[in-house]
């Protein structure tokens, strides 16, 4: 953005709350100024016509395994999370969460170091860190190594203390057979945020978890206990508890559209659904495989399998889930931003509206007006 001020008119401006088709928006040396009326920009402004697209807060994604050729798990570096920026902010991702798949401890603790590092050194994007296990379901693994499934010991959760002193959005996806409800609220009481996930718990035991501070659901009906008529599980818990939040793949791959519209219809609030990407190594490239964990993953009509089938990450990004939303579910558009940006960025705590506050760092996008790709401004 140039060092002037700009004036954005000619398109929709979503401002993180509600879309408005009347406004333009102001920004001065990169900071936003606020929303005028399309004839009140300054003589000296440098105007640019949106030509019907979106003017909007970047995105934020909550899970992200990799993306630009690397996956996390594989070098969990600061040069890693690097790559995997510039990746994700080509793709209008002003704010994400790195993800490490269920792995070894020691690998835990890399992630962690290299998640302070890249902080440290003001890597763009890097908003903390998400924990997808290893304290999951076998029942429920999903493109996870069972043999590093385990119980949370003292030393794990002593290292996700340690961890959140330094980190100050971190994630943790767990199931309730590996963990304990003491446990749980041990974690939200120093600000972690529980997702429950990859579990068969049973509706009782999830919204038990959800009182004891659980907050979130990982990927709504993926690997989890389903909504059956005599047994809700996770899924009928995240849907009926106002309490839990709910990520959401939107590639009408890994959930089909006639579901994700029920869900999104009876979801009770407070808790919203939001959108993830739970994008892998191709995110950002053209590549047709990778591996993780030294299996091979193939990238087809975009699916993301295992050999034996099964789905592994998505081939998505944002503004596709976006897409898919407004499109195939019949979500209105400014309900699908908001599931992109700002319910995502409160549940972590960060700020994802349009407001004086708002600068380069934080990051605007212009969201094409067929919903085929975003770009920072």
């Amino acid at each position: 953005m140039s060092d002037t001020a700009v004036t954005y008119t000619g398109g929709l401006i979503f401002d993180g709350a509600q879309m408005h088709n009347d406004r333009a928006a102001r920004f001065s040396r990169g900071t936003f100024v606020g929303l005028i009326n399309p004839g009140d920009a300054i003589d000296t402004d440098t105007i640019v016509d949106l030509k019907g697209d979106i003017l909007s807060p970047g995105y934020v994604d909550l899970q992200v395994n990799g993306g630009g050729g690397v996956m996390f798990n594989d070098d969990p570096s600061a040069a890693t999370l690097r790559q995997m920026s510039d990746a994700h902010r080509g793709l209008g991702v002003a704010s994400f969460l790195p993800t490490l798949i269920t792995d070894t401890a020691e690998k835990t603790q890399a992630a962690i170091a290299a998640v302070r590092d890249a902080l440290a050194r003001g890597v763009p994007a890097i908003a903390g860190l998400h924990l997808e296990g290893p304290h999951l379901s076998v029942a429920r693994k999903g493109a996870h190594d069972a043999a590093l499934i385990r119980p949370m010991d003292q030393s794990d959760l002593d290292l996700l203390l340690e961890a959140r002193e330094t980190i100050d959005r971190l994630k943790v996806t767990l199931a309730p057979e590996n963990v304990t409800l003491d446990q749980v609220r041990t974690l939200t009481h120093a600000g972690v945020l529980v997702s429950l996930g990859h579990t068969d718990a049973d509706f009782e035991t999830c919204l038990a978890y959800a009182k004891a501070g659980a907050r979130c659901v990982t990927h709504l009906f993926n690997a989890m206990s389903q909504l059956g008529s005599r047994a809700p599980g996770l899924v009928g818990a995240a849907l009926q508890s106002g309490d839990l939040s709910a990520g959401l793949i939107a590639d009408a791959v890994h959930v089909h559209p006639a579901t994700m519209r029920a869900a999104w219809h009876s979801k009770a609030r407070p808790g919203e659904i939001y959108l993830v990407s739970d994008a892998m190594a191709v995110a950002g490239t053209n590549k047709a495989e990778f591996t993780l964990g030294g299996r091979r993953i193939s990238r087809r009509d975009g699916r993301l399998t295992l050999e034996d089938g099964n789905l592994a990450g998505a081939d998505l990004d944002l503004t596709t889930a976006l897409r898919v939303l407004v499109a195939q579910v019949g979500v209105d558009l400014s309900a699908a931003l908001r599931a992109a940006t700002s319910v995502p960025a409160g549940l972590v705590g960060l700020n994802a509206g349009l407001t004086p506050d708002v600068t380069p760092q934080a990051g605007v996008i212009r969201i094409s007006k067929d919903l085929s790709g975003a770009s920072f401004i």
